[in-house]
């Protein structure tokens, strides 16, 4: 991947006079480009006191060079120090438009918003080693957009003792929770994680299994196919409960809260060591109904470790909201609530956000709480020594 600076900068220079300032500002800016790597999502958000309104989202998609290039950086290679410079850079430029984007559609010029919370692209996770790397160049989008920029979120935490993630259960807490009941928000991206809201009580969440990334990656193996439109190519399978059992024995899901993954662990290589004993591998195969089978039972795989986390930690939630890219499978949909009777599953739509909005509203609000210099994690969520101040502040001004 090659760039240069006129490339980076064309059409995408934001700075403008300053007409309210953003110092006195209450609004936000979230980017999310999840471990799906589908796209990067934007959100405008206006603090109200407390009180959080939607002004505009954006979605632009990854390029397929930029969308190859950064999950190729998901494992070792040669010059990834290069390549890792200037996949930043193009997903920097990317980040760039759908802050333009969202700006145009709200009527906002960026000198009114207070700071974008970029939360990068994560490329290694591994709080077992006590670090995380999320691809970024936050310096570049201070420069292009001329509004301060809040990254590098989940260093801190980890520093602090703490798995960095997920970082999204107080955002939740404060959108989903109800003074009433105890409400369970599943976030279903490349990976999946589930907060438990409980009233009064600090917000609980971990990192319950995979999401969408075994899905997408059987689904292109198989199809061509970035990921299963709403469940299709899943829906015509048969689960194989036996292959569903091995794949439930991954020490992963057995072990207790505070825990994270990513594709460290859920990878080509995972899911070839499951494929292998039952004769199968990551080429096309010849056998259409098996290539169903397989989809089907991941996609169980994603429903039956999510609800089995639910069960062991919060058996009397009677609500389950649902997020992110997987709650547009419809399949998926359907498996989670035919293993959770009795709880009412449904989207995040249905509480005033787009399923695609949550986790960039997430960082927007995480930008928030560095603004304010307050605690962005729940040290019971992710195992830190207390609460942290997150993410490092590169000021446009």
């Amino acid at each position: 991947m090659t760039s240069d600076s006129a490339a980076l900068t064309q059409g995408l220079n934001l700075v403008t006079t300053a007409r309210l300032g953003g110092l006195f500002s209450n609004l936000y800016i979230g980017l999310m480009s999840g471990t799906s790597l589908d796209g990067v999502d934007g959100v405008l958000l206006h603090d109200n006191k407390g009180h959080w309104q939607m002004l505009a989202h954006a979605h632009r998609p990854l390029p397929p060079p930029l969308r190859q290039a950064l999950l190729e950086l998901n494992t070792p290679g040669d010059d990834e120090l290069h390549r890792s410079a200037q996949a930043a850079q193009a997903l920097v430029v990317l980040y760039a438009t759908v802050v333009q984007a969202v700006c145009a559609a709200s009527n906002v010029l960026p000198s009114e918003v207070q700071a974008i919370g970029a939360h990068g692209q994560t490329v290694r996770h591994r709080p077992d080693l006590a670090y995380t790397l999320q691809i970024n160049n936050p310096a570049l989008l201070a420069e292009m957009t001329g509004i301060d920029v809040v990254s590098d979120f989940r260093s801190r935490d980890i520093a602090a003792g703490g798995q960095g993630a997920p970082l999204v259960p107080a955002f939740h807490d404060t959108i989903f929770g109800k003074p009433d009941r105890v409400v369970a928000v599943l976030n279903i991206g490349g990976m999946a994680n589930l907060s438990i809201l409980r009233p009064g009580q600090v917000p609980l969440g971990f990192d319950c299994g995979p999401g969408n990334a075994l899905l997408d990656m059987w689904c292109a193996w198989q199809t061509g196919h970035a990921f299963d439109a709403n469940g299709e190519f899943g829906a015509s399978g048969e689960v194989r409960e036996d292959w569903l059992c091995d794949a439930l024995a991954d020490p992963f899901f057995s072990l207790p809260p505070p825990k994270s993954t990513g594709r460290d662990l859920f990878n080509a290589d995972w899911l070839n060591r499951w494929l292998a004993p039952h004769g199968l591998t990551d080429g096309p195969l010849s056998d259409n109904e098996l290539a169903h089978d397989v989809q089907a039972t991941l996609c169980e795989l994603t429903a039956r470790s999510a609800a089995m986390a639910l069960r062991e930690h919060a058996p009397e939630a009677s609500e389950v909201v649902v997020c992110g890219g997987g709650a547009l499978n419809g399949d998926l949909m359907q498996r989670l609530g035919e293993q959770l009777p009795g709880v009412r599953v449904g989207r995040s739509d249905s509480h005033g956000l787009d399923v695609m909005q949550v986790e960039a509203a997430a960082f927007a609000w995480l930008a928030w709480t560095h603004v304010h210099r307050l605690a962005g994690n729940v040290p019971a969520v992710t195992g830190a020594r207390g609460p942290r101040v997150l993410g490092g502040l590169y000021p446009a001004r």
